[in-house]
């Protein structure tokens, strides 16, 4: 095995996920370090919120609120309870991180945090009704997770007003993303690069140079998962070049890989050197070989660079990927584990996984087995190169993360585990006695008989979430999905009856889906939530994108697609015109709410039609058709 001399460091930019580390910085040290490179990480993302989230951030943005002439009520409030905000903050901060459970019972007795907005809807409900609207989720005995819902809500109170007062780009998850997300023009951008820094850059740009001057790297990794990570990926990316001019700084991760496939835009490497597509793995080892005077510019891999022309040159000498099995095994190591905080925002157990407890993230598999979804991108390569190791890889890995880690919950984070590879893996847990938790996303297909459900909930197995889609037989033949409602049904009842909670992604907008299949989805899901076969799920509108079937061969799904706007930089989504003209928006909604409610154990016997604000036909769907489907009527 070749060594390396250059220093890297990988860093999780503003915003991604607060109660556990983004994986990819794990990813990548861990197979950097298996090939002898000198590799370390941060989460400038958490160090981020835990800076502005304490008392000496509070006295920060209480004096940036000061020099306004106006605020909102919501920041008036705020000032008017900054002392208790003050004192309370960093308490509150330990309790969700799980370094003080006892405070849980001041939190719950309602008078030790302010309560700003965020907090009307509890208190409303306990003025009209006389009861306590939370009893019902969590009784009498509930009350670590009482508070640090309540704790939630407190810490979103102080987000609207770090968005109201101090930067209205800020979210907790989604910074900044609307200058990114499918943005054909670098301009949005550029002007907010060249504005004053706010409060939450100054933070930014603090903790960035700090981790840069205590690790010394001589090339950085910038990881944008999302849009909602761009803009702070350029700033640290800005200020890390004035500062230290000598570092390189190359970007990837799965918004590049998505969206800046057709880089033109030279003014993006004014903050970058190299931009990555796909698998990291190959690119880093041969731009690691590069940067050591060990191979030329011209054999990079799937690298974007700008040229002496001042152009965008893509360079991608044709050499293998590192096979899945030898990727090594990720490590957390330099990421404060202990920090991350379990927040909880939805009451609904299967829900509350994204958010609450920290899980070691791990792929069962590179990419999709089945990759036929109409609406996916199924041409990249996150989806296309399958590629699978064994179960003993698998286990060894799951165990050298629990060693170093001290955790044993994991989320496999795979676009659909296989059903094959579930199977072997829960095998070999059972086999070598491995107790872990572990959840992940599937596709609801057959091979998940009762059998397997129930070996997979022997081996750890506590949650599985699943593409529903448009809950409608003609769509779902539409989209490819290889899937019917009835054996959606049967799937999840099967995981249900096994102990594992069910979560199901829907979607809504789908090309040519009419008012009547959309009534008819609701109720299908109606009677899944009625019947137990699921217990959680979220709506999402469908997006079209230039990846996808949809995009690239509009003709088979009856619409027709709007022109893309000329631009250099980001490209994914794409409008269209559905025949059927369809107020989706309004349709989305109905579903949402509904689904919220079903969520809670509320209104399952209600009329779906109550749902929606027009009136809408009768759904054409058998009231008892899941129960028919499960062979209970």
């Amino acid at each position: 095995m070749q060594t390396f001399s250059t220093r890297v460091l990988a860093l999780i930019p503003p915003m991604t996920q607060l109660n556990t580390p983004y994986p990819s910085t794990a990813y990548l040290t861990g197979f950097l370090r298996s090939q002898g490179v000198s590799a370390t990480q941060a989460d400038i993302a958490l160090d981020l919120v835990l800076s502005l989230f304490s008392a000496e951030g509070m006295d920060a943005i209480a004096d940036e609120i000061e020099q306004q002439e106006e605020v909102t009520e919501r920041v008036a409030l705020f000032m008017s309870q900054l002392d208790r905000y003050r004192q309370t903050i960093e308490p509150t901060i330990h309790f969700l991180q799980g370094k003080d459970s006892t405070l849980a019972h001041r939190i719950n007795s309602g008078r030790f945090l302010p309560e700003g907005p965020r907090f009307e809807q509890l208190n409303a409900y306990l003025e009209e009704e006389g009861e306590d609207p939370l009893a019902w989720a969590f009784g009498a005995l509930g009350a670590q997770d009482r508070a640090r819902h309540l704790a939630t809500l407190y810490l979103n109170d102080i987000s609207d007003v770090i968005k109201d007062a101090i930067d209205p780009r800020f979210e907790f998850v989604r910074y900044a993303e609307s200058l990114a997300a499918s943005q054909p023009s670098f301009e949005p951008l550029a002007q907010a690069l060249a504005q004053p820094f706010t409060l939450i850059d100054e933070v930014l740009v603090s903790l960035t140079l700090q981790v840069v001057r205590d690790e010394a790297p001589e090339l950085v990794l910038l990881s944008v998962p999302f849009p909602g990570a761009v803009y702070a990926a350029l700033r640290m990316a800005q200020a890390i070049r004035q500062e230290f001019p000598a570092v390189r700084i190359s970007l990837g991760g799965g918004y590049v890989n998505t969206e800046l496939r057709e880089l033109k835009e030279p003014r993006l490497f004014d903050f970058v050197d190299f931009v990555t597509l796909d698998g990291g793995e190959k690119p880093l080892l041969a731009l690691l070989e590069y940067l050591e005077g060990r191979r030329g510019l011209k054999r990079l891999v799937r690298t974007f660079v700008r040229n002496e022309e001042g152009e965008v040159q893509y360079i991608n000498l044709n050499e293998p990927d590192v096979p899945f099995s030898d990727v090594g095994t990720p490590t957390w190591d330099g990421l404060p584990l202990g920090d991350y905080l379990s927040l909880l925002d939805m009451l609904n157990p299967m829900h509350r996984l994204w958010s609450d407890g920290r899980w070691n993230k791990l792929t069962v598999a590179h990419g999709c087995y089945w990759k036929k979804c109409s609406f996916c991108d199924v041409s990249l390569d996150y989806i296309s190169r399958y590629e699978t190791t064994t179960a003993e890889t698998l286990v060894d890995r799951i165990e050298t993360i629990v060693a170093e880690t001290g955790q044993t919950g994991f989320h496999f984070v795979d676009e659909a585990a296989p059903p094959k590879a579930l199977k072997t893996l829960s095998a070999e847990l059972i086999k070598r006695n491995v107790a872990i938790s572990w959840w992940g996303n599937i596709r609801f297909e057959k091979s998940f008989d009762a059998e397997l459900c129930q070996q997979m909930a022997e081996a750890g197995c506590i949650a599985v979430s699943g593409g529903l889609e448009v809950a409608s037989d003609r769509l779902l033949q539409l989209m490819k999905k290889g899937v019917s409602v009835a054996q959606v049904a049967r799937v999840t009842k099967d995981f249900s009856d096994a102990g594992i909670l069910v979560h199901a992604y829907l979607m809504y907008g789908f090309p040519t889906q009419t008012v009547q299949d959309t009534v008819d989805a609701l109720e299908y899901v109606r009677q899944l939530f009625a019947a137990g076969c699921i217990q959680s799920g979220f709506f999402h509108r469908f997006t079209c994108t230039v990846h996808s079937p949809v995009g690239k061969n509009p003709e088979e799904y009856g619409v027709e697609l709007l022109p893309l706007p000329e631009g250099t930089f980001a490209k994914n989504d794409i409008g269209f015109v559905d025949p059927t003209g369809v107020d989706h928006e309004a349709m989305g909604r109905a579903l949402n709410k509904a689904l919220y409610n079903y969520m809670h154990g509320i209104g399952l016997d209600a009329d779906v039609r109550s749902w929606f604000e027009e009136k809408v036909p009768l759904p054409t769907v058998h009231r008892d058709f899941i129960e028919i489907a499960l062979g209970n009527s």
